[in-house]
């Protein structure tokens, strides 16, 4: 009998078995993921471990470190600011009359003094012209003298009544018109006598000359641009640079009351160039970048400061006493602000949050947060944490900043501007 075509076809062996085998499969490979997974755990909390105990280690061991004791002292209150060399005076020699130009007897950048002889033009033509001009003034005196005999001889008539007054009044004024002649007659013998001091062309100050602009055999003109040299007065010579208008409060009462306000110039490594006075302050203030001019004046005997070179002013307000300095290697900069590691007496070291002052080379003084004789880390920072133990350094731990042995600079270091 057929079997019924409704009823379910029977399953095949192998095919079960097949699927079988596929389930185990499946199995084994998801526990072996469970098992992968669990072992990069355990993999990834040993090493968190290790890495604990090793951070724990490294923070118990004591950091290598360089210290250096606060002590009280004086600091100068100072202000930095870029400046200008400016010559006192400057000028550039031109001639004032018109000839060819015979002489130049100085040597490009020679120092000359006030009075001395730069240039010498062609003077023949001039002394032509001024003796011609006192031969003119020669002939009108002697017409002068004669009229005044005349008048003289004419007044004694007069007085006689043996002349008519009308010629005495017109002799009178024959004279006066004759004195006004030989007086213009003066003055064109004083302009050509000048014309001919003008062919000798002298420096006007003491200074130094500059590259000639001319040789000699040109002609030369008063209406030359370039003129002859230019001459400026090094010595002294002025220093311009400009500082905050803020600082005027401190700057003007001390201007005022004609205290002595010391200037330095400096170069761009620090350098001590010259030293000078302030001498002036500007009357207004650059509205565009809120600062003032200030000059100071410098002897210069040594020409370390020359036209137009560019330095550093650091001007002097005052000096401050009696107060708490350390090394500006100490100073460090952060998220907790202004800071400096202490050092306590169990070498271990503590953030103190400090408020710098005025600075002075390599110290600065602190306003707020350090007394004298606490011992500030000046190297080795950079591995310092709020706790961290440390071991000093022999002879590190001087009671002069200034003398302390040098750090390497950090970021956040304070500089020598004083705030």
């Amino acid at each position: 009998m057929a079997p019924d075509s409704g009823s379910p076809p029977l399953a095949d062996p192998e095919r079960q078995t097949r699927s079988r085998v596929q389930r185990r499969r499946a199995l084994l490979a998801g526990l072996g993921l469970l098992a992968a997974i669990a072992l990069l755990l355990l993999y990834k909390h040993n090493a968190s471990v290790t890495a604990e105990n090793q951070r724990r280690s490294d923070a118990s061991r004591p950091i290598p470190v360089r210290t250096a004791t606060a002590v009280t002292g004086s600091v100068p209150r100072q202000v930095v600011a870029l400046g200008t060399v400016t010559a006192l005076n400057t000028v550039t020699v031109r001639s004032r009359v018109d000839g060819p130009l015979i002489e130049v007897p100085f040597s490009e950048g020679q120092l000359v003094k006030g009075g001395e002889l730069l240039a010498r033009i062609d003077p023949r033509t001039f002394q032509v012209a001024l003796e011609q001009a006192a031969g003119q003034l020669a002939h009108d005196q002697a017409q002068l003298a004669d009229a005044r005999i005349d008048l003289d001889r004419y007044t004694g008539l007069l007085a006689k009544d043996s002349i008519a007054k009308q010629q005495v009044d017109s002799q009178l004024y024959t004279v006066r018109q004759l004195e006004g002649t030989v007086r213009s007659d003066q003055a064109q013998v004083d302009n050509a006598r000048l014309q001919l001091e003008f062919t000798r062309i002298s420096a006007p100050f003491a200074g130094r000359v500059g590259l000639r602009q001319i040789d000699p055999g040109n002609m030369i003109h008063s209406t030359d641009t370039n003129g002859l040299v230019v001459l400026t007065q090094t010595e002294p010579i002025t220093v311009i640079f400009a500082v905050p208008s803020s600082q005027l409060a401190q700057i003007l009462p001390r201007w005022h009351a004609r205290q002595d306000l010391p200037v330095d110039a400096l170069d761009r490594d620090g350098k001590v160039l010259a030293q000078g006075q302030l001498t002036a302050i500007d009357n207004q203030i650059d509205v565009a970048t809120g600062t003032v001019k200030l000059k100071a004046l410098f002897p210069n005997h040594d020409d370390s400061l020359f036209p137009s070179q560019f330095v550093n002013a650091r001007l002097t307000i005052e000096t401050l006493n009696g107060q708490t300095l350390v090394p500006s290697a100490a100073i460090q900069r952060g998220a907790p602000g202004t800071f400096v590691y202490v050092v306590a007496t169990d070498n271990t070291v503590s953030l103190r949050p400090v408020t710098p002052g005025p600075a002075s080379g390599e110290q600065i003084s602190i306003a707020k947060g350090i007394k004298p004789g606490e011992r500030v880390v000046i190297d080795g920072l950079d591995k310092l944490r709020d706790g961290s133990h440390v071991t000093v350094a022999r002879g590190s731990a001087s009671k002069t900043p200034g003398t302390t042995q040098a750090a390497t600079p950090h970021k956040g270091t304070g500089g020598k501007a004083s705030p």
